[in-house]
């Protein structure tokens, strides 16, 4: 009997194997699709990258297959290889063929079956497939003329070393090559020879002519290994020159081209994407029934000495952070393995506690540990699905957290790439132009406009930062709001005005006084207006709103651009969002503009429509109960200690030392920032005979009387409460309102570590406490004197030369004022508005900096530089007096005769004459 028994037992635990086993089965098979892919074009290393990028891609689904297979550049293999994927019953066939024609036949045939079909570098000959990713070869071939074109000067003779004569890319090259140097006939293709895309042939054709040409200048090859073939081949023909080498695919790794480009092997590479991740995108795109593009074009771009150390560094990053992405997947997989092991474990445990429960009648001490292994298997199910869901958040939060980083990484280099190659590129246009005035003026608009947008970028990032670390705060003032807002406007009104879009503010106040941040509110508000004329058309409309609800203001921004679909417009103030229809950027902008409004404890929504138009609406509270005291600035228009804080005019000459005498004109003003009552009491009563004065008791209100007053000199104590006179210094001598103010700090701390510090700062003067009031007297008509000095040096001198004893920032300043100037020289109505617009500043900040600097008003400035441009284009020219005349602004040619005759003492006619 008990021999009967254990035989069930036996036949029941094979049973419960077998299930056991169906059901590790049943948990490893999971795909849902499987991809084949179908590989013959370009050298090995092209096919490992582009091999390589589709792995990398399809990490990111787990429910995919790939079936590899490589013809080696054998079209018949790669006809054989396709037939098979096909019979194994494929979801979609990625093709990247060697030669069009062979293997046309066999993809129409695929794609009439219904199997989707993802052609990939090189297009067939007929229109019989799904979706094409790939380069475009002749703009490959054509850039990479045009950089030969440049860097030969446009004369040299060149041997091109072309892949399969059969191939579109090859020949495409080849054409795009041929037109870009087509211009320049000084530029000679003196052979093409064949190398059939090898690093052998391409050594083979190379070395049979190129001892005919012992004056070659360069070599083009169309992919990498023909290149690093035409190196070796100079290193051995020609072991003392450096032929240049340009080749063509912009490889990664260590022995890519880029790696070549970085060891000067060759001298430059056209970047030509593999398109693999691309293709895998759109396949998963088609598979999932999702919108893809038919035509997927990659864009292309040269790499050389320049750009070669920053490429590198990025894509050397890209690989390890995708090491470290696949290292951390292979964790996951492991841990998932091991999950499957237990839970394989848990299946044959609860087997083995049902056989114990049936046979448990065959004795008392079954029962007993049955009851043990079923606490124990209840444990390590808990341990088990706790582990399960741990190792799940983890990669989720992994997952996240790359994709967002990623995707902020290659959103901020664009955005900077394309600045900085708008800021490049019109530079050394600028440097190879000679007589093009139009033209440097678009360039330096150009220079301008990518410069601030870097500016403002990097501002964003810093002000994200202080939000997210809390360091910045509120500076609530009121406000008329209506004022701000048309201020505010003024900055786009041009961009409208060019672009006929109706903008406006619609509000039924005349002043509405609100407490806010003025600068945070001018950054939400930009950001809100730039935001609106990207995505409107030109002829389109943009209102501002201005309405008051109870104990709310509301500011609506609201345009009939593109709009936003409902799903965008629910995260687009989520960090690093980026729309489905948006231009690229950071994806800081709306985000750092709600953190900015929720410090004013208001609220701002976004209501938008695909195609139709966005309403963005800021909500700020009104009144300043909801303000912190710490969070607003009133205003200091009280006096202190009887001494009045505002100019105080005194001309009585004293001693012999009044400034008025040794200026000639109004005395100059002397702002005096010191906390202690006495002693600024003392300074006042030293220094109003011989100046104006104005006073601060404290650093912060000091700096804004700075900015309001612009004194021409600052007397300034280290040690002050609100903001110390380090500080202040710096601010000034870095704002170009202010930098050309002279700053002598005046201070007890008298150390030489101290003193430069000071120095360091930017101050003019250290003196130190106690000091000698003759002394201060004579160190301030010193430092003016010299100023007045260097005003009349760069009256005396000619507008284009600039003087070198001013600061950087007053050299940088003049240097964009007389820039400014002469890119609308030819305007007859250029105006110092105009100029205050372009260089940033209001009108009267750049009347007080260029009277400071140059002692002379902006329109005599403008004269002058009229003048002066005249005189040379009159001595290099062959233009008329009345070409001139317009040449240089001037409305009229006896207006122009009259003022160049008063100025030069001869009339512009004889002047010609003389010159000949």
């Amino acid at each position: 009997m008990r021999k009967f028994y254990y035989l069930q037992i036996e036949k029941i635990l094979s049973v419960l194997w077998m299930v056991v086993l169906l059901c590790g089965c049943s948990q490893n098979n999971k795909e849902r699709y499987t991809i084949g892919f179908s590989q013959c074009t370009g050298d090995d290393e092209w096919r490992k990258a582009m091999l390589d990028d589709m792995k990398r891609e399809l990490a990111f689904y787990s429910d995919t297959r790939l079936i590899f297979k490589d013809a080696n550049a054998n079209s018949n293999t790669q006809i054989k290889q396709i037939r098979e994927l096909l019979n194994n019953g494929i979801d979609l066939l990625i093709v990247s063929p060697n030669e069009a024609e062979p293997v046309t036949p066999v993809i129409e045939e695929a794609f009439k079956k219904g199997i989707p079909v993802v052609v990939v570098d090189r297009r067939t000959s007929s229109s019989y497939y799904t979706a094409y990713v790939g380069g475009d070869n002749y703009q490959v071939g054509k850039a990479a003329g045009q950089y030969i074109a440049a860097l030969l000067n446009k004369k040299g003779k060149i041997i091109e070393i072309t892949g399969l004569p059969k191939s579109s890319p090859a020949n495409d090259r080849h054409r795009g090559l041929k037109e870009a140097i087509k211009p320049y006939p000084e530029i000679t293709l003196v052979e093409t020879l064949n190398g059939e895309w090898e690093k052998k042939q391409a050594k083979e054709q190379l070395s049979k002519v190129i001892h005919l040409y012992p004056d070659l200048d360069l070599i083009f090859a169309q992919n990498e290994v023909m290149a690093l073939g035409a190196h070796e081949v100079c290193m051995q023909q020609f072991p003392g020159r450096q032929i240049k080498i340009v080749g063509v695919d912009g490889l990664p790794g260590a022995f890519g081209d880029i790696q070549m480009v970085y060891d000067k092997l060759i001298t430059a590479t056209a970047l030509y994407p593999t398109g693999g991740e691309e293709a895998v995108r759109v396949a998963m795109n088609i598979l999932r029934k999702q919108p893809f593009q038919r035509e997927n074009l990659l864009q292309t771009a040269i790499i050389d000495s320049s750009n070669v150390r920053m490429i590198k560094m990025q894509t050397d990053k890209l690989l390890d952070q995708q090491k470290d992405i696949e290292r951390q997947q292979s964790r996951i997989d492991e841990q998932l393995r091991i999950y499957k092991t237990q839970k394989v474990l848990l299946y044959l445990m609860t087997g083995l506690l049902v056989a114990a429960i049936i046979l448990g009648s065959i004795a008392l001490y079954s029962l007993v540990e049955n009851k043990k292994i079923n606490k124990e298997l209840k444990a390590q199910s808990d341990e088990i699905l706790r582990q399960r869901n741990q190792i799940q958040e983890i990669a989720e939060k992994a997952q996240e957290a790359t994709e967002s980083k990623f995707r902020f990484f290659t959103n901020i280099s664009h955005e900077f790439r394309t600045p900085l190659t708008l800021i490049i590129g019109p530079v050394e246009d600028l440097l190879n132009q000679r007589k093009d005035e139009n033209q440097v003026r678009k360039n330096l608009v150009l220079i301008q406009r990518n410069a601030q947008r870097l500016l403002r970028l990097v501002n964003q990032l810093m002000d994200f930062r202080k939000v997210e670390s809390g360091k910045i705060r509120i500076q609530a003032r009121l406000i008329d709001l209506n004022s701000f807002l048309k201020d505010i406007m003024e900055p786009f009104e041009f961009t409208a005005k060019r672009r006929k879009i109706d903008f406006r503010l619609i509000s039924r106040f005349s002043a509405l006084e609100v407490w806010f941040d003025e600068d945070m509110l001018d950054k939400v508000l930009f950001n809100l207006l730039s935001n609106a004329f990207k995505y409107t058309e030109d002829h389109g409309r943009i209102y501002l709103f201005l309405e008051q609800t109870p104990g709310f203001v509301l500011i609506k921004v609201e345009d009939n651009g593109s709009g936003m679909s409902e799903s965008d417009a629910l995260r687009a103030f989520e960090m690093f969002y980026q729309g489905g229809n948006a231009v690229r950027g950071t994806g800081l902008g709306l985000p750092l503009s709600r953190e900015l409004v929720e410090l004013h404890q208001g609220t701002i929504d976004v209501k938008s429509k695909l195609n139709e138009g966005t309403i963005f609406t800021v909500s700020i509270p009104s009144g300043k109960d909801h303000l912190n005291p710490e969070d607003i600035v009133i205003e200091d228009r009280g006096l202190r200690l009887g001494y009045i804080n505002k100019p105080i005019i005194d001309t009585e000459d004293n001693a012999g030392v009044s400034f008025g005498k040794l200026a000639g004109a109004e005395a100059p003003s002397v702002l005096i920032i010191e906390d202690d009552d006495d002693l600024r009491g003392f300074l006042y009563e030293l220094l109003k005979g011989k100046f104006q004065i104005i006073m601060a008791s404290d650093g912060r209100s000091g700096l804004e009387k700075c900015f309001d007053t612009a004194p021409d000199l600052v007397v300034c104590d280290i040690m002050l409460p609100e903001m110390d006179g380090l500080k202040i210094t710096s601010t000034l001598k870095g704002d170009l309102r202010t930098s050309h103010i002279p700053v002598m700090l005046l201070t007890a701390k008298n150390s030489v570590e101290q003193q430069v510090e000071g120095m360091h700062t930017g101050a003019d003067l250290y003196l130190t406490k106690p000091f000698s009031s003759q002394l201060l007297i004579e160190s301030i008509s010193s430092l003016l004197i010299n100023r007045k000095i260097l005003r009349s040096w760069n009256v005396s001198n000619a507008p284009s030369e600039t003087p070198g004893n001013l600061s950087r920032l007053d050299k940088k300043f003049l240097n964009d004022l007389k820039a400014a100037i002469l890119s609308g020289i030819s305007d007859p109505d250029l105006s110092v508005e105009a100029l205050g617009r372009e260089l940033g500043l209001s009108r009267v900040q750049l009347f007080r900096k260029a009277k400071a600097l140059l002692g002379c008003g902006i329109n005599d400035m403008i004269l002058n530089m009229r003048l002066e441009k005249a005189c040379v284009l009159l001595n290099d020219s062959e233009l008329s007096i009345a070409e001139v005349a317009d040449r240089v602004g001037f409305a009229t040619q006896s207006y122009f005769s009259t003022v160049f005759k008063a100025k030069y003492g001869t009339s512009p006619k004889d002047f010609k004459g003389s010159v000949r």
